[in-house]
């Protein structure tokens, strides 16, 4: 996609323009509402697949089941994961898709090719990011190993501490969960001190 870019001085106005986003109206089933977070000072960002119904009718982003299992995950309470000065929330997708016959459709890739690096350029504080399932991954990490979301979170080792990638938490993962105890064991004890870390606590 050939886009002319703006230059937007501040993060806080590049925001209001992602917000006001219409690129992909006549493709979303339940409309344009692109739910992120980010500040300029943010040592964590947290790149998913796109937000879901129930984010998509709030407005906050990971508010449901799989957002308090990645905060567990993080060792963090919500106060400090919507804090935007401390961590960044940027999906590969920033409107609900839709759903499609397998669950919800993938993100739209207007988002990044039209916000993503802009966004980025205005969070340089950025330390830790979080490729939370397969297109997180795949964008990121084409090119540096990735190969499927099992395989690459296995292979964390080899991305972290700039990159640590992570399943989807969702409840429907529950089995995956139960498939690989090193997930546990090894991946979040980790992930745990490396926020910790960064946000102070």
């Amino acid at each position: 996609m050939s886009a002319r870019i703006e230059v937007h001085p501040a993060l806080d106005r590049l925001l209001e323009a992602v917000r006001a986003c219409r690129a992909c109206d006549a493709h979303l089933p339940h409309g344009p509402r692109p739910v992120l977070q980010a500040g300029a000072t943010a040592r964590i960002l947290i790149v998913g697949q796109a937000p879901g119904a129930k984010v998509h009718a709030s407005g906050v982003p990971w508010d449901d089941r799989s957002g308090e299992r990645l905060r567990d995950w993080m060792g963090i309470g919500a106060e400090t994961f919507y804090d935007s000065a401390c961590v960044a929330i940027v999906p590969m997708g920033y409107c609900y898709p839709g759903r499609g016959a397998s669950g919800d459709l993938p993100p739209r890739r207007e988002c990044a090719q039209l916000w993503l690096d802009r966004l980025l350029a205005q969070m340089p504080r950025i330390e830790l990011t979080l490729l939370v399932g397969r297109y997180a991954q795949a964008h990121f990490l084409r090119g540096a190993g990735y190969t499927s979301v099992t395989a690459t979170t296995r292979g964390w080792r080899d991305h972290a501490p700039r990159f640590i990638p992570l399943p989807h938490p969702s409840p429907r993962n529950v089995a995956w969960f139960k498939a690989n105890p090193w997930f546990d064991d090894d991946l979040l004890p980790v992930l745990r001190r490396c926020v910790r870390k960064l946000v102070g606590g």
